[in-house]
């Protein structure tokens, strides 16, 4: 899984957004193809279509959790809600917030804010950072909870 720490950081790097970056990374471990992993991701960078929502990274380290610990049967989400929550709440703790708005410091969604950020460069500062952040805590994570 060292491996999908730095094909998180290089996806990013050439231009995908920060959820298929961290999703794509770790999918192929679960028979997910790379092009299907980026397509499936695809929406979800800038905090869902840059809406400035929760933060894209941390929803592609949510997709991955649901391919290890999701259930094919409805009456077994409570496992996935609970690990999902600890690792959303880990993510809160450091950084005080999970919407990408919060994150940048400036609204994503709008023309204005995204200029700023651009302007800013967040998207060469701050989006890498936490790419590579969310890898390393979904490994961490991930090999914590194995024996799961």
């Amino acid at each position: 899984m060292t491996e999908a720490l730095q094909i998180a950081g290089g996806r990013f790097a050439r231009g995908y957004n920060c959820a298929q970056s961290v999703f794509s990374a770790f999918a192929v471990n679960y028979g997910v193809s790379s092009d299907l992993a980026v397509r499936l991701s695809a929406a979800f960078g800038g905090g869902m279509a840059r809406k400035g929502e929760v933060c894209g990274a941390l929803t592609g380290a949510l997709m991955i959790l649901g391919l290890q610990y999701g259930r094919g049967r409805p009456e077994d989400k409570e496992e996935i809600y609970r690990l999902a929550r600890q690792f959303i709440d880990s993510f809160e703790e450091r950084h005080g917030s999970i919407r990408c708005a919060d994150l940048l410091g400036h609204d994503i969604s709008t023309p204005d804010g995204l200029q700023s950020i651009r302007d800013n460069n967040l998207f060469a500062t701050v989006c890498p950072m936490l790419v590579d952040e969310l890898a390393r805590a979904l490994k961490q994570f991930l090999e914590s909870t194995s024996s799961h």
